[in-house]
C-alpha cells in the first residue's frame, strides 16, 4: 500500500497580528475556534477560498484540525489522482505555495480603539473553511509543507518548537 502524502502546518496561530485591509489590526485568542470545531465540524480545506476547487473535508477523513497550545493545527490528505490535489501537494512540496488563510464569522471579539490602529481580538469564531495560499493575512504566521505518515509526529513537533521560538521572541505567551 502506497503512503498518501499530506500537508500539513498552522492555519493560524493564536496572538499573531494581521492588518486586515489597512483598516485594522487583528488577532485570535487561544481556542477562538474550539466551540465551531465541536458545534459544526465539518470544515473544509479549498485552493484559495475557491469552493469549486476542495482539497478535503473533516466529514470523510481528508482534512484533520486540531487547537493545540500554539494555533489551529491541521493535517490535509488532497486526492493524488486529482488535478486539484496533483497541483496543491506539486506546489506545496516546492514551496510555491507555503500559508494558509481562513475563511471564518466572528462571533465573539474584543475592540481596543486606544492605538493609531484599531484592534480587534476574535475570542470566538464560527470556521467554515481553511485555504491554501501564495499570500495569507497572517502570512508566516502560518504554515503549509508537505509531510508523510512516516514524518509527521517529527514534523508536527518541529514546527511546535518552532513557532513557540518565534513567539518568545515576540513577548507572545503561547
Amino acid at each position: 500500500m502506497a503512503v498518501k502524502p499530506f500537508v500539513s502546518g498552522y492555519a493560524i496561530t493564536w496572538n499573531s497580528p494581521a492588518v486586515i485591509a489597512g483598516a485594522f489590526e487583528e488577532r485570535f485568542a487561544r481556542g477562538s475556534f474550539d466551540k465551531s470545531l465541536r458545534d459544526f465540524p465539518d470544515v473544509v480545506a479549498l485552493w484559495a477560498h475557491s469552493s469549486s476547487s476542495p482539497l478535503g473535508r473533516v466529514g470523510n477523513g481528508t482534512l484533520e484540525l486540531r487547537s493545540d497550545n500554539v494555533g489551529l493545527w491541521y493535517a490535509l490528505t488532497p486526492n493524488p489522482e486529482s488535478p486539484m490535489g496533483q497541483e496543491a501537494l506539486a506546489t506545496v512540496g516546492r514551496g510555491d505555495v507555503g500559508e494558509v488563510s481562513v475563511g471564518f464569522g466572528s462571533e465573539v471579539e474584543e475592540w481596543d480603539d486606544t492605538a493609531d490602529l484599531p484592534r480587534r481580538l476574535i475570542t470566538q469564531a464560527r470556521l467554515y473553511e481553511i485555504s491554501l495560499v501564495v499570500w495569507g493575512a497572517y502570512g508566516k504566521a502560518t504554515s503549509a509543507s508537505l509531510s508523510s505518515p512516516d514524518n509527521a509526529a517529527n514534523a508536527r513537533r518541529r514546527t511546535i518548537e518552532k513557532m513557540e521560538r518565534e513567539h518568545k521572541l515576540r513577548g507572545i505567551a503561547v
